[in-house]
């Protein structure tokens, strides 16, 4: 299906952007009491930078199939 591309004023075919996989399951484990862990945030914040690699490489692959602007 073709659609208006704004930048050039003209329509064009979609192109399907690069396949990027599932996130993993998430690592961290719910605080055993009030107050988390070293370990516990430490796992929290691997889960974070794993899933925010994940929201980047979907965003990258989407500039790079011309559905959003660099």
């Amino acid at each position: 299906m073709a659609y208006l591309n704004p930048g050039a004023g003209a329509a064009r075919e979609g192109k399907q952007a690069a396949a990027v996989a599932d996130a993993a399951a998430a690592t961290s484990v719910v605080a055993a009491g009030a107050t988390p862990t070293k370990a516990e945030y430490d796992a929290l914040r691997a889960d974070y930078l794993a899933l925010r690699t994940k929201v980047n490489g979907l965003l990258a692959a989407l500039r790079t199939a011309g559905l959003l602007a660099p």
